[in-house]
């Protein structure tokens, strides 16, 4: 190569560096940064859930109970039907279901996983469903605090986890405050109550069986595709035991009388419960799920002593409280408690100081909240002509039947 062709590649060589430096990498007109989409405060999902899980458990009791729609199975039925149609619904017309693509799903695995889990899910709701017609709200409620207990029992049982004594302590807590809540309840049913216990034991060996499928990473699914694949066959198997013994008593009186719009709108309360826990999984945490549920259920007991007049006895709140302490101690444990409730006491000493008149206010409402507690549990020991005059307008607020006890 010559002076001159070297010289030349020299002296073209930073001219080219400056166009590549002043040429643009990318198409501006294809390529612009999208604003960030809008997203809503946890507050939101944690109140939509809350509100969803309480109205179906509510709704359930005033179909079952009050308005003496005896058929818990084909209630439970309907909503699993209602489920499957939506389920399928979303997958051809949206993309809220794609993640189940990669669940490899064949007949042998759903025959082999799904249907077995398929058959506690569905005892479980059969029995959860005709606890209604036995038992108040408030105590189903405190009863279902044990469900940690009794899955933590299912999971030695089946083999999942070997057994801890200090964990079984630890639950210990829950155990003695159920049994206390038992003692005062005031209008105690046997069958109500093994019912439940039914119900819950068969959750417990669901969420077990559950938990060894997903303990696969191929099998990884969030509730909403669990419900795409369990919802058809728990279906078909209530269908069935409905058959044999409600659809033989069951008119279409019974249906009118409660009416086709409060069944389906009983149903699509049910399934959105299920669209809202997945929204709810994805943007808390699982401090905020545990307290979320704690505060869902102490909603519940005085939501139903108010609308169904479901008596609570002092006991009975003390012993629910004790159940509650011991839920939360198991779930978080001593130390992420300390850690929370040191952070909540900076928080709430940051917030006095820039919010003196607010914190007060909250303090006070508080107070008020556990005065209306207290006098609730108070209240069946009030004579009867001083509560006929306390009650008798709230029937003219709830219809003729909304006066009925929550009892048989």
């Amino acid at each position: 190569m010559s002076s001159d062709e070297k010289a030349r590649q020299s002296g073209d060589s930073p001219r080219q560096e400056a166009q590549a430096q002043s040429l643009p990498t990318v198409n501006p007109t294809t390529e612009k940064p999208e604003p960030p989409k809008a997203t809503f405060h946890p507050a939101v999902y944690i109140a939509t859930w809350i509100s969803l899980s309480s109205s179906v458990i509510l709704f359930n009791k005033w179909i079952l109970d009050t308005a003496d729609f005896h058929f818990p199975i084909f209630l439970t039925t309907w909503h699993l039907g209602f489920a499957t149609l939506m389920t399928q619904l979303m997958a051809r017309f949206t993309s809220t279901l794609d993640s189940r693509h990669s669940v490899p799903m064949t007949g042998r695995v759903y025959l082999r996983a799904i249907v077995p889990i398929g058959v506690f899910f569905s005892l479980s709701l059969i029995c959860g469903n005709l606890t209604y017609l036995y038992l108040s709200v408030s105590f189903i409620q405190m009863l279902k605090a044990t469900t940690p207990v009794a899955v933590l029992l299912a999971t030695w049982s089946l083999g999942v986890a070997p057994p801890n004594l200090k964990t079984l302590g630890n639950v210990s807590f829950i155990v003695v405050g159920v049994i206390i809540a038992s003692f005062g309840e005031i209008k105690f049913h046997l069958l109500g109550f093994l019912f439940q216990v039914g119900g819950i034991t068969f959750e417990a060996i669901r969420l077990v069986m559950v938990q060894r499928l997903l303990s696969s990473a191929e099998f990884k699914m969030d509730p909403l595709v669990s419900l795409y694949y369990f919802a058809p066959a728990c279906a078909v198997m209530n269908g069935v035991v409905a058959l044999f013994f409600e659809f033989p008593k069951m008119t279409l009186d019974d249906i009118y009388r409660v009416g086709v719009f409060i069944l389906l709108a009983n149903a699509m309360i049910a399934f959105l419960l299920n669209v809202s826990v997945v929204f709810l999984i994805g943007k808390t945490s699982s401090l905020v799920l545990t307290l979320s549920g704690v505060l869902k259920d102490i909603l519940l007991v005085v939501a139903s002593m108010v609308i169904f007049r479901d008596p609570v006895s002092l006991l009975q709140a003390f012993g629910y409280g004790i159940a509650l302490s011991g839920l939360v101690y198991y779930k978080l444990g001593a130390d992420k408690l300390k850690e929370y409730f040191g952070q909540s006491g900076r928080s709430w000493a940051e917030y006095r100081a820039t919010h003196p008149a607010m914190s007060k206010l909250i303090i006070f409402a508080a107070a008020v909240v556990i005065l209306f507690i207290l006098l609730g549990g108070l209240f069946p020991y009030v004579p009867e002509d001083a509560r006929q005059k306390v009650t008798n307008p709230i029937p003219g607020l709830l219809g003729k039947t909304g006066s009925k006890t929550g009892t048989n």
